[in-house]
C-alpha cells in the first residue's frame, strides 16, 4: 500500500519502488512474490483498475484520499485478477489496511466500495 502511495506521490516506476522497499527492515515475513507482483500489476493496470473502482464509487477518483486509493487499487485487483484469494480475505485485508493508515471511517468507505466490487465481479462467490 505504502508503495503504490508514494507512486501516486511521484510517479516512480514499479521497479524503482520495488527496490527501494524490498530494501528496507520492513520486508521480514513479506511474500516477495505476491508483494511485488502488487506493485507491478497495480501501476500497470492503474487505468482498468480505476476505471472499475470509478463504476463503484460514489464521487470522482481525485476526490478519493492517495491512502484510500491505493488500498482500493490493491483490493479491486485481488477482486478481478487474483481468484485464488478468497473476497472476503481480500476485503477484510483492505479495511484493516485502511483501519491502520487511513481517515478514521475510511474503513467504512472501503469495505462498501469493494463490496460492490466484489458482488460484480465474482457473483458466485456471494
Amino acid at each position: 500500500m505504502q508503495a503504490l502511495y508514494q507512486w501516486q506521490l511521484t510517479q516512480q516506476s514499479a521497479d524503482e519502488l520495488l527496490t527501494q522497499y524490498l530494501g528496507s527492515d520492513d520486508v521480514k515475513g513479506v511474500d516477495v512474490e505476491y508483494y511485488s507482483e502488487l506493485v507491478r500489476e497495480c501501476i500497470a493496470r492503474a487505468v482498468t483498475l480505476d476505471s472499475i473502482i470509478a463504476e463503484h464509487a460514489d464521487r470522482p477518483l481525485e476526490q478519493l484520499d492517495l491512502v484510500e486509493h491505493a488500498i482500493l487499487l490493491i483490493g479491486t485487483y485481488e477482486l478481478c485478477d487474483r481468484l485464488d484469494v478468497p473476497l472476503r480475505v481480500s476485503i477484510n485485508e483492505a479495511v484493516e489496511l485502511s483501519k491502520r493508515f487511513g481517515a478514521t471511517d475510511g474503513h467504512r468507505y472501503i469495505n462498501a466500495l469493494l463490496d460492490k466490487v466484489g458482488r460484480a465481479r465474482r457473483n458466485a462467490e456471494n
